[in-house]
């Protein structure tokens, strides 16, 4: 089965669910009219069919390895991200004033999409590097600007983030890497890093780092950090990599899956660096790199969710066991299978739907610096990454059940999926710190960005009424139920919020997904194949959200009435 980018899904989300008109009316992003748009999906889906997925298979079956200080990648993958810096497809969404297209990240979210869903290992690459783009946009000087941009923009030269250490992993307050004043503007890093997604590779002409460390007077906890660039190769003034900074990759990891993925410790040695941003806000430019990386995580997990779908509704149609229902067939044509696949789907429109909902936001705060979209583009993003990515899990799991026995059998390729997609809901911030932020930092305004949305959610559902009525008023009373229980958090103590937070956020997507759903519907009309895959939303899975928000609201304190003790008992 050869992957096929679901270029006529995005093109439908944008015109009928998510509003990426209101996106191309900004002055901003004018030129991302529909013709544009259209055709950049459609040269986006052919690189990931003829280029990029085949490389899928050899990355797992040939992972990245350490020779001699030098990581090579599995057969293919240099080829592989030629053809994506070739085509400009790092540089989709960046500045056009340093090479990029200037596009909106709404388009850079699909095209993620579908890079995910053809290899995912390699797919890592450009996206922390457009990350690393986005950081250095808001944060950097313009002398780094003017030397590292337009090369990191081309593909010539890729980039990472090194966040966490041994000891400190979500607790990023504890690293101990030390940033030490040279004299002459640079600074010398030194300490390790670990999980450090493409770290370094062959056919990269130069790598560059951002890294977090604590300068001499920075004080313990997050307020201490500083953020600083350091380059494998040290540039000279016009960006030709020079000698070898004083860093190595230790040693690369064995991991569950993403085997053609170099994940690397890293040791910095005094190795020369630059500050990025302000000292001691180190925290807040890479949140910049995270956030734009959280929605891309999102995204990976819907993409590998597609193309395990795809592998599964292909088995499933050629499969033939015992007699049917229908008469002679697949297995597609017993009931259990058509509900696994049914959900697939389903699942997979709904969890779309709400990352380029989000993409949608990112884009109207960027283009109006509207503070209303910005809070919304907040609100949405631990949504976005934490569904997208437990749907790609849930998903890429029920496609190995589809293939039966042999699902378990490496040959097919439905197990890399769920080996590749599983530490999406880890890395990036774990989705249940995405659940956490949710009903912390993300109500920190009163409810207000919520209530906005689910004002939204009703005021769709009472117009689909009269075409809908029955899959309206189930999403009008699932958003009643979930305003009534925001209303609850917002009184609660934070352990008591942080208890229910995972079945809160997944609430949230039932009801976003509902809508949008609800919304798809009523654009063809009421009837039709949409029509048909809302009811199985609406009726399976939106009817979730009470049981959901009923843990929500249960408590910290019956968590905590077991103790370590008795949980090892």
């Amino acid at each position: 089965m050869t992957y096929r980018a679901p270029v006529e899904e995005f093109l439908f989300l944008f015109d009928h669910v998510v509003g990426l008109a209101q996106v191309a009316e900004t002055k901003r992003f004018a030129e991302a009219t529909p013709d544009l748009t259209a055709a950049i999906l459609t040269e986006a889906g052919k690189l990931c069919r003829q280029v990029l997925a085949p490389l899928q298979r050899a990355g797992d079956l040939h992972p990245a390895r350490l020779e001699n200080g030098v990581v090579r990648t599995p057969p293919g993958f240099a080829g592989g991200w030629r053809a994506i810096a070739e085509g400009g497809w790092v540089g989709l969404a960046a500045p056009a004033e340093h090479g990029g297209m200037g596009l909106p990240q709404t388009l850079a979210a699909a095209v993620h999409e579908m890079m995910s869903g053809a290899c995912l290992a390699l797919q890592i690459c450009p996206l922390l590097t457009q990350g690393q783009i986005e950081a250095l946009t808001h944060h950097a000087s313009d002398a780094l600007k003017a030397l590292y941009l337009p090369k990191l923009i081309s593909g010539q030269w890729s980039g990472t983030m090194n966040l966490t250490e041994p000891q400190a992993g979500t607790d990023v307050g504890a690293l101990r890497t030390s940033a030490v004043p040279n004299g002459d503007g640079t600074y010398a890093i030194t300490g390790q890093k670990i999980f450090i997604s493409w770290a370094d590779a062959e056919f990269m002409e130069n790598v560059v780092h951002l890294v977090l460390a604590r300068l001499p007077d920075g004080v313990p906890g997050t307020g201490g950090i500083s953020l600083f660039l350091v380059p494998r190769n040290l540039p000279d003034d016009e960006g030709r990599p020079g000698p070898a900074n004083s860093l190595r990759v230790v040693s690369l990891e064995h991991k569950l899956g993403l085997h053609g993925s170099p994940t690397a410790m890293m040791e910095y040695d005094r190795a020369t660096g630059w500050l990025v941003g302000a000292p001691h806000k180190g925290m807040a430019a890479m949140f910049t790199m995270m956030n734009n990386a959280r929605l891309g995580v999102g995204m990976q997990g819907i993409g590998v969710a597609e193309a395990a779908y795809q592998k599964a509704l292909a088995y499933a149609r050629d499969r033939q066991q015992g007699r049917t229902p229908m008469g002679e067939g697949g297995i597609v044509e017993h009931a259990d299978v058509r509900r696994m696949l049914a959900t697939m789907k389903a699942e997979l429109f709904a969890a779309r739907a709400i990352a380029l909902s989000c993409a949608v936001a990112i884009d109207m705060a960027t283009a109006t610096a509207d503070a209303d979209w910005s809070a919304r583009a907040a609100f949405l993003t631990p949504i976005a990454k934490a569904h997208g990515t437990d749907i790609g899990l849930e998903v890429a799991s029920m496609g190995v059940q589809i293939h039966g026995g042999m699902g378990f059998i490496e040959e097919t390729g439905a197990a890399q999926f769920l080996r590749d997609v599983r530490v999406a809901p880890i890395y990036e911030g774990t989705n249940g710190i995405q659940a956490m932020d949710l009903v912390g930092r993300k109500l920190m305004d009163g409810g207000e960005a919520a209530w906005r949305l689910l004002e939204e959610v009703e005021q769709a559902a009472e117009a689909a009424r009269p075409v809908l009525p029955d899959l309206a008023e189930e999403v009008w009373a699932a958003a009643e139920s979930l305003r009534e229980t925001t209303e609850w958090m917002l009184t609660q103590e934070p352990n008591d919020r942080f208890a229910g937070a995972v079945p809160y956020l997944r609430a949230w997507a039932r009801v976003l997904g509902g809508h949008a759903h609800l919304a798809a519907a009523r654009a063809e009309g009421g009837t039709g194949r949409r029509t048909a895959l809302a009811r199985v939303f609406v009726s399976r899975l939106l009817t979730e959200h009470g049981a959901l928000l009923a843990q929500a609201r249960s408590g910290a304190a019956g968590l905590y009435a077991l103790s370590a003790d008795d949980l090892a008992a």
